[in-house]
C-alpha cells in the first residue's frame, strides 16, 4: 500500500472515530437532556399554579371554580405557535389536584376523580414534604410512550404550614420528541459535513505530504540513472531541508565522480601531444638543418595550440556538463542567432575558400542561454567548416515543425562513415579532415549534445543526400 493512501487512511479514521464517539456523545444526551429541562419547567409551572389553586382548594371550589375555568379555557386555545419548525397546536399539559390524604380532586382532562393517588411517588413525597416527581408510560407496557409528573404542594394562603393538597403537572414526553429529533438531525448532519471536511483536509494535506515526497522520489530515482536533473523546489519544513540535504550529497559525490572522470580522460588526451612535444624538444637539442630545426619548432607550436584547445573546449563542456537545469532564460531571435554564427565564423571559411550563408528564415524564437546557444551553433558551423572540401558551401536555415525549432547546418564534405554514427557525441572521439590536417580536440559535438539537453532540445547529425552532412539542433518554440 502506497504511504500517500496509508497516510489519509490513518488520518481519515482518526477523526472519523473521534467524530463518531463524539456524535454518540451528544445524540444520546439530546434526549435526556431535553427532558431534565423540561422537568425543570415543569417544577417552575407547577409551583406557580399550585399558588393559583390554593383559593378555591380551600374554598372546596377547586372542580368548579375560577381555577378549573381558566385552565379549562387554557386547554381550549390553540398556540398556533412553531417552535423550531414544529408546529405546536395545542396545550399539552394535564393537571391534577389531590387533596392532603391523596384522593383527586380535581383533573383537567376530568378523568380519575375519587381515585386515590397517595402511593403515586409525585403526591407520595410531596405529601411527606419532599420533591415529588415521576414519569410512567402512558399505557402499560409502552415505555417508548411515557408522561412526565411533577408535583408542588398546595398551602393554605393564610397558614402556609398547613398543606391542604398536592398540584400534580404532567406533559407527555412525546410532545417534546419532535424537538429532540431535529436536534439529533441536526447533530448528525453538522457530524456528517465535520466528517467530509476532516476528509478533504486530510485528502490536502496528504497530497501536500505525498507531493514533496514524491517529488523527492523522482529526483533521487533520476540522480541514481544519472539523468541530470534541477534540485528540488526548496520548502520550509523538513522535506525542504531533506532535499536541500539529497542535492549537497550529490553535487559532492558528482563532484568527485566527475573531476576523477575527467582527470583520466585528459590525461589519456595530453599523452599523445605531449610525447610528440618531449621527442621534437629532444632532437632540437641535438645539432640539426635549419629546416629540420623550423619543422620541430613548428610541430612542438602545433601540437601546444591542440593541448589548449583542448583543455578550453574541456572547461567549456564541463561547465554545461555540471548544470542539470538551464540557469538563464530568455527570447532569442533565431534569424539573429544564425546571421551571428555565420558573420564570426565567414573569415574562417575564407581561409579554407568555404563560403558560409544563412538563410532567410521566418520571425520565430526560442528561449534559452544566448551565449550556448551560439557556442553550440558556432560548434557546428566550425565543423562543418573543417569538413568542407575547398570551393564549397555550409549553409545555415532554420524551419518549425511540430512545435520545435530545427536549426539545420548542411555541408558538402565526406558524410559521417557507418561505423562513426554511433560515436560522434562522445567525449574525444573525432575523425580525420579530409585535407590530412590533424583531428580536433573530440568535444565540440559532445558540447552541442549538452546544450541541447539544457535546452529541452535534441541533436543528430546525418548523411546528406548528394553528398555531405547535414547536423539538426530541434529545441522547444518559444
Amino acid at each position: 500500500m502506497r504511504i500517500g493512501l496509508r497516510l489519509f487512511l490513518a488520518f481519515f479514521l482518526i477523526v472519523g472515530v473521534a467524530a463518531f464517539f463524539v456524535m454518540r456523545v451528544f445524540v444520546d444526551e439530546v434526549k435526556p437532556g431535553v427532558r431534565q429541562a423540561l422537568e425543570a419547567t415543569l417544577v417552575d409551572s407547577a409551583n406557580t399554579l399550585a399558588e393559583l389553586a390554593a383559593d378555591d382548594l380551600k374554598a372546596g371550589r377547586i372542580a368548579d371554580g375560577r381555577f378549573a375555568q381558566r385552565v379549562a379555557q387554557a386547554h381550549a386555545r390553540d398556540p398556533q405557535a412553531q417552535v423550531w419548525e414544529v408546529a405546536k397546536t395545542s396545550v399539552d399539559q394535564e393537571i391534577v389536584i389531590t387533596d392532603a390524604s391523596g384522593v383527586v380532586v380535581y383533573a383537567s382532562t376530568g378523568r380519575d376523580l375519587g381515585r386515590d393517588n397517595s402511593r403515586w411517588n409525585d403526591v407520595y413525597r410531596t405529601l411527606r414534604g419532599e420533591y415529588g416527581a415521576r414519569s410512567t408510560p402512558r399505557v402499560p407496557g409502552a415505555d417508548d410512550d411515557s408522561v412526565m409528573h411533577v408535583a408542588a404542594p398546595v398551602r393554605d394562603p393564610d397558614d402556609p404550614s398547613r398543606l391542604l393538597g398536592v398540584l400534580t403537572l404532567s406533559q407527555p414526553n412525546r410532545s417534546v420528541e419532535p424537538f429532540i429529533v431535529a436536534s439529533q438531525r441536526s447533530i448528525l448532519a453538522r457530524g456528517a459535513w465535520l466528517i467530509g471536511i476532516a476528509a478533504l483536509i486530510g485528502i490536502a494535506m496528504t497530497w501536500w505530504l505525498v507531493h514533496g515526497i514524491g517529488g523527492l522520489n523522482r529526483y533521487a530515482q533520476a540522480v541514481a540513472r544519472g539523468e541530470p536533473v534541477p534540485p528540488p523546489r526548496p520548502r520550509r519544513d523538513e522535506i525542504g531541508d531533506l532535499g536541500q540535504a539529497l542535492e549537497a550529497m550529490r553535487r559532492k559525490l558528482e563532484g568527485k565522480a566527475y573531476v576523477e572522470q575527467y582527470v583520466q580522460s585528459l590525461t589519456h588526451e595530453m599523452k599523445s601531444p605531449l610525447a610528440a612535444i618531449g621527442g621534437a624538444a629532444e632532437l632540437l637539442q641535438e645539432p640539426l638543418p635549419d629546416a629540420e630545426r623550423a619543422r620541430f619548432a613548428g610541430n612542438i607550436l602545433a601540437q601546444q595550440r591542440r593541448l589548449t584547445e583542448t583543455i578550453d573546449k574541456l572547461l567549456a563542456l564541463a561547465e554545461v556538463e555540471q548544470h542539470g537545469w538551464l540557469q538563464k532564460r530568455s527570447a532569442i531571435a533565431v534569424g539573429t542567432l544564425l546571421a551571428q554564427a555565420v558573420d564570426v565564423l565567414a573569415p574562417n571559411g575564407r581561409e579554407v575558400r568555404v563560403r558560409c550563408d544563412a538563410a532567410v528564415v521566418a520571425a520565430v524564437e526560442v528561449r534559452g542561454d544566448p551565449f550556448l546557444l551560439r557556442q553550440a551553433l558556432r560548434n557546428l558551423v566550425e565543423n562543418a567548416i573543417a569538413f568542407s572540401p575547398a570551393g564549397g558551401e555550409v549553409v545555415v536555415d532554420a524551419s518549425v515543425e511540430a512545435g520545435n525549432v530545427r536549426l539545420r547546418v548542411l555541408d558538402r564534405g565526406p558524410g559521417v562513415p557507418d561505423y562513426a554514427q554511433e560515436r560522434v557525441f562522445e567525449r574525444f572521439y573525432s575523425l580525420p579532415r579530409p585535407d590530412g590536417g590533424s583531428r580536433s580536440s573530440g568535444l565540440g559535438l559532445p558540447f552541442v549534445r549538452e546544450v541541447a539537453r539544457l535546452h529541452g532540445g535534441a541533436v543528430r547529425l546525418d548523411n546528406r543526400d548528394g553528398g555531405g552532412a547535414i547536423a539538426t539542433l530541434s529545441l522547444p518554440a518559444a
